[in-house]
């Protein structure tokens, strides 16, 4: 499967195609030399540490990105050996690590991992995917509250209609589904009120394609570490 390393944006987050991700867990997929691929589980990093410098992401021993992964970056699936494994965050090019975990793959099974938190208190959270295709015309989503200083959120579009709710630090949310082809603004608020904490403007949700929004950053902050949210195609199918 092709890797997609880009910065996050309101508009555009990291793409898995679906046509890829199903040779990628065929353990019917043959070479020339009649060599069957393992089952493989599949594996998306996100960098949500606002005071983080960047990253290097290790599945141990094996080293998942090709270019430092920055705040509010990330690395689309990878392929991920199935079992026990311990995933690491370094600081890039070095081996002094930032944070650490123990985390069980299964094999064709998906996976996030999200970077979180302020130094000296950075968490792993590990979450599993469970992602199908949404109906015709329609799109899927969900949010993950990587602030740890946010409090409770919910996930509301303009229209007030919720996506989301009552998610507190490290929790995820359920992927629900929306109408798509449809342009939104995404508000993440405060639970129960009106008080937004963070919006993504002008976002155009494509018809079979699954999303995760994300809140970052540091409540009390007025500088570049401040609440945002971002926004991550996980799949689109097509």
């Amino acid at each position: 499967m092709k890797t997609v390393q880009q910065k996050l944006t309101r508009r555009a987050g990291i793409i898995g195609m679906v046509c890829l991700l199903a040779a990628t867990l065929s353990s019917c997929l043959k070479d020339h030399n009649n060599y069957v691929q393992p089952p493989v589980a599949l594996v998306s990093v996100i960098n949500a540490s606002p005071d983080s410098d960047p990253v290097d992401f290790y599945l141990e021993p094996n080293r998942a990105n090709n270019f430092p992964i920055r705040y509010g970056h990330g690395i689309d699936y990878i392929n991920a050996y199935p079992g026990k494994r311990t995933a690491t965050f370094y600081v890039s090019g070095t081996k002094q690590k930032v944070a650490d975990d123990t985390i069980t793959l299964v094999a064709k099974k998906l996976y996030s991992v999200y970077l979180a938190n302020t130094a000296g208190k950075r968490d792993v959270i590990f979450v599993a995917d469970s992602i199908v295709q949404p109906a015709a015309g329609m799109a899927s989503i969900r949010l993950a509250n990587l602030s740890a200083d946010a409090g409770t959120v919910d996930l509301v579009t303009s229209k007030d209609s919720v996506l989301a709710s009552n998610k507190a630090y490290k929790q995820v949310s359920d992927f629900v589904t929306i109408k798509g082809g449809v342009t939104y603004t995404l508000n993440i608020r405060q639970k129960g009120t009106p008080t937004v904490l963070a919006s993504l403007t002008n976002v155009n949700l494509r018809a079979g394609s699954v999303y995760t929004v994300w809140l970052q950053g540091i409540k009390a902050a007025t500088d570049d570490k401040k609440l945002s949210a971002d926004i991550q195609t996980n799949v689109y199918y097509y």
